[in-house]
């Protein structure tokens, strides 16, 4: 039995989506066919130590069966703890810092920014299937999803022939004037953004879209994909692509509507370095890399990192990637400044 040890999180995660039926499953197997993941020596080894450590930010409406497809075909336990991408970090650092158990594998939009000695490195086989851009060149995480960033607006409130062709255009979107949204955390969209335009050129279209549209700063990307697609506000300045998707997919009038840049960055699996079941660890890494799993993700509007795995909606990386796509990646000890930056622009005038 899985355990999630964020209760809070379970109000988060009850909706269930009705339009995921056309959503790619994993492919079939025979009874008596292992999945191609599952590597026999790693499986003996990991069968000894019994059960396995997961740190996540994932849901449990998403991560809950994803873990239990990796139970069913091993018959490790996986003990399944989830909280926001911060606290994981937090919580991982004061554990370290103690000498207490931690986790054995994280799976995170943060795992990369853990302290590099505190993961393994590890190449899981399934990596090689991965794109460039979503392995880590010293190998201590790698991609299992993909996290572009777009706006995306109420269809119902806002028609496509009105929609911006740039972000400089939304300074001139005075009727749009606190209707528009962002998350108050999209620190790794700014160095995106900044790194595209250049620090003056990007701070004088944020502050131009600000002084016009004077949008709210909301907490949490799920809630503000919801509160679009429910027209609480007309359009989110930037979000999760995935997330606006998990929204239209339920059936919500939300579209996403790409401009450069589309910024780029990955929820990543890592192997703790001192992990207490690290052949475990490894088998969880690769089965989360693999084909089986990154199918049951694109269910969710998850994309994938893998070119063998469908995009759901289909056809929305080809949007996506007619645009001007710029990766990002920092280190915690850059995050704070980033943050500074974004509070700064986008603080309320």
């Amino acid at each position: 039995m899985l355990q999630a040890a964020a209760a809070r999180a379970l109000a988060l995660t009850l909706a269930i989506l009705p339009g995921l039926a056309a959503a790619q499953a994993p492919p079939s197997q025979s009874p008596s066919q292992s999945p191609a993941w599952l590597d026999p020596a790693l499986l003996a080894a990991a069968k000894k130590e019994g059960s396995v450590v997961v740190y996540t930010s994932t849901n449990e409406r998403e991560g809950l069966p994803l873990f239990k497809i990796f139970e069913d075909a091993t018959g490790i336990k996986v003990h399944y703890v989830r909280a926001g991408d911060g606290m994981l970090v937090s919580r991982s650092l004061i554990e370290a810092r103690a000498g207490q158990s931690s986790f054995d594998v994280i799976f995170s939009h943060a795992a990369h920014k853990l302290p590099q000695q505190m993961l393994a490195q590890y190449v899981p086989d399934e990596a090689k299937h991965l794109g460039a851009s979503a392995r880590d060149p010293n190998r201590r995480w790698h991609g299992v999803y993909a996290n572009y960033n777009a706006p995306a607006y109420n269809t119902k409130m806002i028609s496509a022939s009105a929609l911006p062709k740039s972000y400089a255009e939304f300074a001139q979107k005075k009727e749009w004037a606190g209707k528009a949204a962002i998350d108050g955390t999209d620190a790794d969209w700014l160095k995106g953004f900044f790194l595209h335009f250049g620090e003056a050129k990007a701070t004088q279209i944020i502050r131009g879209m600000v002084g016009t549209l004077n949008p709210v700063v909301t907490d949490g990307h799920l809630a503000l994909a919801r509160s679009v697609g429910a027209g609480e506000y007309w359009l989110s300045i930037n979000n999760y692509v995935m997330l606006s998707s998990n929204v239209q997919l339920a059936g919500a009038p939300i579209e996403i509507f790409p401009l450069d840049p589309v910024v780029l960055f990955y929820s990543g699996v890592a192997v703790n370095a001192k992990a207490k079941s690290p052949n475990a660890a490894r088998l969880a890494a690769n089965f989360m890399l693999s084909r089986d799993g990154q199918a049951h993700l694109a269910k969710f509007g998850r994309l994938p990192t893998r070119g063998d795995v469908a995009s759901n909606p289909p056809g929305i990386l080809d949007r996506l990637h007619a645009r001007a796509v710029v990766p990002t990646l920092f280190q915690a000890e850059d995050e704070r400044k980033w943050q500074q930056t974004f509070n700064a622009l986008f603080k309320p005038r």
